[in-house]
């Protein structure tokens, strides 16, 4: 039986930070079954996870991204139109594009804050990869 193959795509903004997640989900789902993308920033991800998820190549797509306030645009305005079109990608193909894309409050360019949310990346990676799995354990039983 051929293993399913995932998808996986990474915002260069804040990759010290957004690389965490593939960290993550690689403890999970192995490597090997992992093919990894790379965009600018987080706005790009939309467009590439609809032509990931339409392609039939894989069996989910995570998308990992990390919008601050950097005082010059809304924040919040871009992580709502990345959320909004990895919902849309996901429901348009019928194949699961989840986000780990996040959005502090308060993000100031530490050491501390940024340790905080490397580990928090870590995290999100594994809750991504746990969702994949389940989301395609679940599919199969509905086509059993």
């Amino acid at each position: 039986m051929t293993q399913p193959r995932y998808a996986f795509i990474k915002a260069n903004w804040h990759a010290d930070i957004v690389d965490r997640a593939l960290e993550g989900f690689c403890e999970l789902i192995p490597a090997a079954q992992v093919d990894v993308f790379d965009v600018p920033g987080a706005f790009e991800m939309p467009l590439l996870a609809r032509d990931l998820a339409g392609s039939g190549r894989y069996a989910a797509v995570a998308a990992a991204a990390f919008v601050v306030d950097g005082g010059i645009y809304r924040h919040d305005f871009v992580a709502q139109a990345v959320v909004d079109g990895l919902m849309r990608a996901g429901m348009d193909s019928g194949v699961p594009v989840l986000s780990v894309s996040l959005t502090p409050h308060q993000y100031q360019d530490t050491d501390h804050h940024n340790a905080i949310y490397r580990a928090h990346f870590v995290e999100k990676g594994r809750e991504a990869a746990r969702a994949a799995l389940m989301i395609g354990k679940t599919r199969a039983a509905l086509a059993a």
